[in-house]
């Protein structure tokens, strides 16, 4: 199995930029499709974007599409997630996830999961 740590988060004005990073080990991130989930206080998990094995297929969810990228480096073991133009609204804390499945969505399709980082943007 992999083990997965988020680290990158931490507190920007709205309008400014993130990258998190979500580390593996354990064993080869390579092995697995990885995604970014998002949750608000008081809110649901909200599936935000997904990468393919090999990098070469990426899927956003409305919300943040053409804010945020999805990347990932398999020889670093590391995926990522870049924030650009944040709003209050992004405010949450930041799960990433791996899973075996082409495009997962949805968070019962996701089979390890990190600790999360939190997100604070203020207006």
């Amino acid at each position: 199995q992999v083990q997965l740590v988020e680290s990158g988060g931490g507190l920007v004005q709205a309008g400014g930029s993130l990258r998190l990073s979500c580390a593996a080990s354990g064993r080869t991130l390579g092995a697995y499709t990885v995604g970014w989930f998002r949750q608000a206080p008081g809110k649901e998990r909200e599936f935000i974007a997904t990468i393919s094995h090999s990098g070469g297929s990426t899927y956003y969810a409305d919300s943040v599409k053409g804010r945020f990228t999805i990347s990932r480096d398999n020889a670093k073991n590391t995926a990522y997630l870049q924030m650009n133009s944040l709003k209050p609204e992004d405010t949450a804390v930041y799960y990433c996830a791996a899973s075996f499945i082409w495009r997962p969505t949805t968070s019962d399709e996701y089979y390890y999961w990190g600790q999360g980082t939190h997100v604070t943007v203020s207006s």
